[in-house]
């Protein structure tokens, strides 16, 4: 089998990092395929030099766009670079529109699909990651399911137990190796207030293409700050940043410190060094979680219902009041939960699965 690794976010970057390792240990015929989805060459290089990967074979440079242009430019990108290698199976892994035209791709031309990360279900179907992962899973022909939770989601939509492997999540690997690669490295030190910090991202089209709900929000982060004593720091995308500006949200900088977006092992060491986290990014609940670092969800639901479950999670959605009483509620809470994601083995289970099917 000649696999195409196909990807194209920094949370796909991560959470394949294992399973590319793996396959590399495995001796696997394969390449990587980057579709351009999120990065610029130079970040490119950069991200991948961080995790101590090789480079990506092709780069497509899709860029971003609506949801149809990205997606067909994908679609047509991927299916001549899988020709052209001579492809006979693609791993994606998320909920990407990288994930829908890799798996969407691949499977038109009649290769083995595999998922990574199937099952997740929030139950939105306004999110386009939820139409994304639903397509993907009922296409794919190995699904490799994090928990047992999602494996149930995918045996009540018809999937058969055959297609299903339970692997654990392959984000408990990408965070011990990938911590320990921080720590080697050195790099920006995390700030230095007495009382600690909050961490907080917003990404997500609801929160940051409303105006209202970003102002909520950033109004809930101020609120929180100042009544549990701490700065919250917040690493902006560049699309929020747009939007706080296009939307002429106000921001204390005595209570929000927002700064331009970090690399992965600098926001590894944040996230291990915060007292709180404050996200509407599904990856950062379940590192919270695999941190022991108390997390208050964005959001009214979560595809990662296993974090609640165990007490490390909790749902605020965007009403300020709610997100301070969240906030003060999660940062007494002693972080003694388990890890429900697994033994951080996850990519090598994959990775010997894949190759043997």
């Amino acid at each position: 089998m000649r696999t195409a690794v196909v990807l194209g976010t920094r949370p796909e970057i991560i959470k394949l990092s294992p399973v590319i390792r793996g396959l590399k240990e495995a001796g696997s015929d394969f390449f990587v395929l980057h579709t351009g989805q999120h990065y610029s060459r130079n970040m490119d290089r950069v991200f991948f030099e961080n995790l101590k990967l090789d480079p990506p074979a092709l780069n497509l440079r899709a860029g971003s766009g609506s949801h149809a242009e990205e997606t067909g430019k994908m679609l047509v990108g991927i299916e001549k670079a899988l020709l052209q290698e001579k492809a006979t199976g693609v791993l994606v892994e998320g909920d990407t529109n990288t994930v829908l035209a890799g798996a969407l791709a691949a499977a038109k031309l009649h290769l083995r699909v595999g998922h990574v990360e199937a099952g997740l279900r929030s139950g939105d179907m306004r999110m386009p990651e939820e139409v994304n992962r639903i397509v993907a899973d009922h296409i794919s022909d190995a699904l490799f399911a994090p928990t047992e939770n999602s494996k149930k989601n995918l045996l009540r939509e018809g999937i058969g137990t055959s297609r299903i492997s339970v692997t654990g999540n392959t984000i408990v690997d990408a965070v011990k190796q990938n911590l320990e690669i921080a720590k080697r490295s050195g790099g920006e030190s995390r700030p230095k207030e007495k009382t600690g910090y909050i961490l907080a991202t917003i990404h997500r089209q609801e929160n940051v293409d409303d105006g209202k709900v970003l102002a909520d929000i950033v109004k809930g982060l101020g609120l929180a700050a100042a009544r549990l004593g701490m700065t919250v720091l917040y690493p902006a995308h560049p699309r929020a940043k747009k939007a706080l500006h296009r939307y002429r949200v106000r921001v204390d900088p005595k209570l929000i410190q927002i700064t331009d977006p970090v690399d992965y092992l600098n926001f590894l060491r944040l996230e291990s060094g915060a007292r709180l986290i404050l996200t509407d990014s599904g990856g950062v609940q379940e590192e919270a979680c695999i941190l022991g670092v108390p997390c208050v969800t964005l959001r009214n639901n979560t595809e990662r219902p296993e974090t609640i479950e165990v007490g490390a999670n909790v749902l605020a959605g965007t009403v300020p009041k709610v997100i301070v009483a969240n906030a003060r509620m999660m940062l007494e809470r002693k972080r003694s939960w388990r890890n429900p994601f697994g033994d951080g083995k996850a990519g090598t289970r994959i990775a010997k699965a894949w190759t043997a099917s």
